[in-house]
């Protein structure tokens, strides 16, 4: 499928969304917004793909926020860049994500990144949150998440003082997992994906959805419980037998629950 403003790109196990727009810091608008949701819903419905890389186009800006023109003059959802469309999108996927930042991630960039199971960056990389400078906030996925990742105080610290964060600062504060040099971003993300591909896809899902339970409420329950469980639950004998035992209009055999 073609996009207008991102990239995608499969390599055997490994599924690369680039963010197309480097003219423009590769900065969300409402079509890439939808177009990454859509991109990782289709990824979610097939097997080929074991892990997702999510990128910026050129070597300078992974995403530098949002463009908010466009939007409907409300107050209400319409008026609102819907950066959480793509947010839920790879918090639903049964496969990890990982952000291999290219260079800015900021504001909305860099809760993208956050958002991401796992993240590698160049050591030239910027993090940097500007929402209150800018007259703007992000007060869901950027809050929550960025307090679990580094704690409270230095969480309201980047959201209240907005510093710009090296890749080193980023690493030695658990924002990231990984620094390489610039010049072997590439090389090294593909050897990131492929020896997490190398894990059981189920046994990955199943910890990413144990992980999501947390804050999901239902939703992450429920993405243990019916998207993990279910099908293995099909498949036992007590749920054939009491299939069969309905359409038949008997008693089902008791014997065969358990199995």
């Amino acid at each position: 499928m073609s996009y207008e403003t991102i990239v995608c790109e499969e390599d055997g196990l490994v599924a690369t969304i680039t963010l197309n727009r480097p003219d423009d810091g590769n900065m969300f608008t409402a079509t890439m917004c939808h177009e990454i949701r859509d991109c990782i819903e289709g990824i979610r419905r097939e097997t080929r793909t074991q892990v997702v890389v999510l990128t910026g186009a050129g070597d300078r800006f992974f995403c530098i926020g949002g463009r908010k023109e466009g939007m409907e003059d409300t107050l209400l959802y319409a008026g609102v860049l819907p950066t959480l469309e793509m947010y839920e999108a790879i918090d639903r996927l049964q496969k990890p994500v990982i952000a291999s930042v290219n260079g800015f991630a900021v504001g909305g960039g860099n809760v993208l990144q956050m958002v991401c199971d796992l993240t590698i960056a160049k050591e030239s990389a910027v993090f940097r949150q500007v929402g209150p400078m800018m007259g703007s906030f992000d007060a869901g996925y950027g809050t929550w998440y960025l307090e679990d990742i580094v704690g409270k105080k230095r969480a309201k610290d980047i959201w209240y003082t907005n510093p710009k964060i090296s890749a080193a600062e980023a690493l030695q504060m658990g924002l990231i997992n990984r620094v390489v040099a610039d010049e072997k971003l590439g090389e090294e993300t593909r050897k990131y994906a492929l020896e997490v591909a190398k894990r059981g896809s189920f046994a990955l899902a199943s910890i990413k959805d144990a992980f999501n339970a947390r804050h999901g409420g239902v939703s992450g329950l429920s993405r243990v419980t019916h998207d993990l469980l279910l099908r293995q639950y099909l498949e036992t004998g007590e749920s054939k037998e009491l299939r069969s035992a309905f359409a038949e209009k008997r008693t089902p055999d008791t014997d065969k629950f358990g199995h």
